[in-house]
């Protein structure tokens, strides 16, 4: 069984940083990709970005790209997500998901078995 923690949300103006980190723990916790997502008041869960099982490889939504980047210490079994130059419409709750897949990366909630409980993110204008 796999338990992933999300930490380091809080409040931020415009144009702030952000480091979210997300603990896991469990045997496979490092044998697989991981993904970020989020999700707005109202609005479906969303894919921020993810990394494959080396960190050899990213991929970001075009809304983030370049101002978000993804990294893992798999020796801790610890994922990161940089947030720079935040945005107001970067508020959410954001999630960390292990996938069930170990290279490629995917972007549906779908394909995530194991989710962490969120850590929320608001920015203000």
């Amino acid at each position: 069984q796999v338990q992933l923690a999300e930490s380091g949300g809080g409040l931020v103006q415009a144009g702030g940083s952000l480091r979210l980190s997300c603990s896991a723990s469990g045997s496979t916790a490092d044998d697989y990709a991981m993904g970020w997502f989020r999700q707005a008041p109202g609005k479906e869960r969303e894919f921020v970005g993810a990394i494959n099982r080396i960190g050899s490889r990213t991929a970001y939504s075009d809304s983030v790209k370049g101002r978000f980047t993804i990294s893992r210490d798999n020796a801790k079994k610890m994922l990161y997500l940089q947030m720079d130059t935040l945005k107001p419409e970067d508020t959410a709750v954001y999630y960390c998901a292990q996938s069930r897949y170990l290279t490629h990366i995917y972007s549906a909630p779908i394909d995530y078995d194991y989710w962490g409980r969120g850590t929320q993110v608001t920015v203000s204008s």
